[in-house]
């Protein structure tokens, strides 16, 4: 009797021990399942993050999607006035800046296309109002441009932006798409708005390359007059680690060097986004330029060919950095280029 006893409660132990084990075992499995969402929410996290970096807004995707606000553009003064043009000083608002610049406007009804001259780097310090691509400006007004030449930001009468400098020169592009901006706002007759060019020699030559992989359908064709490289960190290596080695410091400091933080240094160079070029392009490189190497010239045609661009390479031997002995050639084929989209 005591046998049984013991059997029936051994059996009612192990069937309480049972119930047990199937009473809390759903409750485990839903505090494993509750704890997941805190540990791979935070992977797909990084993945995402990997993926979609924080844009700099100095960078081309950023600088793409921004609304621009040029305004306000005024002739100042008359500067000149001969047979064929009159030649003014402007002023026009650049996101907030005050920009001053030229403009050589044809004598005639018009209206005329519009020509932005980009000038190369001089020191602001000597820089006056219009320096800069001289014989281009009387060149295209004479042959029925109105030529509007920006001075940029921190350069003769233009206002001074302190952040200026540590920035890879994208305050300068803001200021040419807003000069073409303010010509599109204003109310003067003489504009042709539809018909818009752009030409820039040096550093003003990247401004442009800039331009068109930001801003592609601004302006229907591009000159390029011996441009500096379309990768942001070979000219920073060339001439801001060895000229302004204050800047070039400040600028690895706040944002890393490329091999640290490369998707941003990819982020700041046209080259990267030659695909969104939309309007054709003439580039003219002489091969003695001691200021920009042939070499880069010859590599941005066969990126721009490569990406099926409509681009007219020409190649002068023995020309300097400023087309010193071709440069009526060089100004008849880009006349005939221009002429041939804008008019």
């Amino acid at each position: 009797m005591k046998i049984i006893k013991y059997l029936l409660l051994i059996i009612l132990i192990s069937g309480l021990a049972w119930g047990l084990f199937f009473f809390i075992k759903p409750s485990t499995e839903k505090n494993q399942s509750e704890i997941q969402p805190e540990t791979y929410p935070e992977q797909n996290e990084l993945v995402q993050n990997a993926k979609k970096p924080e844009e700099h807004p100095d960078s081309i995707p950023a600088m793409s999607e921004k609304e621009y606000h040029g305004s306000d553009l005024k002739l100042e003064k008359v500067l000149e006035d001969n047979a064929s043009y009159a030649r003014y000083s402007i002023s026009y608002l650049s996101e907030g800046f005050k920009i001053s610049g030229i403009m050589n406007i044809p004598k005639g009804a018009g209206p005329f296309p519009v020509l932005i001259l980009n000038h190369g780097y001089i020191d602001p310090k000597f820089y006056t109002n219009g320096q800069g691509l001289k014989r281009e400006q009387d060149f295209f007004a004479r042959h029925g441009y109105a030529v509007l030449h920006s001075d940029y930001r921190n350069y003769a009468q233009s206002d001074f932006d302190p952040q200026n400098e540590i920035r890879p020169r994208s305050g300068y592009v803001e200021d040419v798409i807003n000069a073409i901006e303010a010509v599109k706002k204003s109310d003067l007759q003489v504009f042709d708005k539809e018909n818009i060019g752009m030409l820039g020699h040096s550093m003003g030559g990247g401004i442009a390359l800039n331009v068109m992989v930001i801003k592609p359908d601004i302006a229907k064709a591009y000159v390029l007059l011996a441009p500096i490289n379309s990768d942001y960190k070979v000219n920073f290596d060339k001439w801001v680690r060895s000229d302004w080695s204050d800047t070039a410091r400040e600028f690895i400091e706040k944002y890393g060097e490329p091999q640290e933080n490369p998707e941003l240094w990819n982020s700041l160079s046209a080259k990267n986004y030659f695909y969104r070029v939309s309007s054709p392009v003439m580039l003219h490189q002489g091969t003695a330029d001691d200021q920009v190497p042939v070499e880069w010239s010859r590599e941005l045609d066969e990126m721009l060919k490569k990406e099926n661009k409509a681009i007219t390479y020409y190649e002068y031997p023995g020309e300097s950095h400023t087309f010193t002995s071709a440069q009526n050639l060089v100004m008849q084929r880009t006349l005939e280029f221009l002429d041939s989209r804008l008019k």
